[in-house]
């Protein structure tokens, strides 16, 4: 399953380990035949889950099988900037994001995902459960406007392909997040 892809062939999935047992977190990853999980938490550990914990998740993942990366330059918990373009994000923690999407260190983190999903089949995991309640969302679209097909594991049942937020605004693999404000003053 590890070889070279081209460019138009590569996918990246997401999950969130939420409070799933690690067994049920490991059938995830077979079933959708991952090979390596990228972590991207900014704090990698949690208190009511500690099977997720740095000390604890990379040996439950080589038992089973399956690599571990660590991308903190993926993570979340990014601070707002005062002149942010993204204020269509109410979430301070997502517009954050979005701000830190523009910097040069965001872009080197996701180059590097994207040239480790050309040799592994690789999901970016984060804690919630559902992506649209997580930074990993916006970490999508900018895959999706790179031409990474990106789809997120929900359960055992539902693998739902991206869909571009529906307030981004795309200039060649840059996403913002304009608000009605920034988009009358153009």
């Amino acid at each position: 399953m590890d070889t070279d892809r081209p460019a138009e062939a590569i996918e990246v999935l997401t999950i969130g380990h939420s409070t799933r047992s690690i067994e049920e977190f490991l059938s995830l990853l077979r079933s959708n035949h991952v090979t390596t999980v990228v972590d991207i938490r900014t704090v990698p550990r949690s208190r009511r889950n500690p099977q997720y914990n740095t000390d604890s998740l990379p040996v439950s993942l080589a038992e089973a099988g399956i690599g571990y990366a660590r991308m903190s330059g993926l993570g979340g918990f990014r601070k707002t900037r005062p002149d942010s373009p993204n204020t269509a994000w109410r979430n301070d923690s997502f517009r954050g994001f979005a701000d830190y999407m523009q910097t040069d260190e965001f872009e080197k983190s996701l180059n590097d995902l994207i040239e480790l999903a050309r040799r592994k089949r690789v999901v970016i995991m984060c804690a919630e459960a559902v992506p649209w309640q997580c930074h990993r969302s916006l970490i999508a679209d900018a895959l999706t406007v790179r031409g990474v097909k990106v789809r997120h594991i929900i359960d055992k049942a539902h693998v739902n392909e991206h869909k571009l937020t529906s307030f981004a605004r795309v200039e060649g693999a840059k996403v913002t997040y304009p608000g009605q404000t920034e988009l009358d003053m153009e």
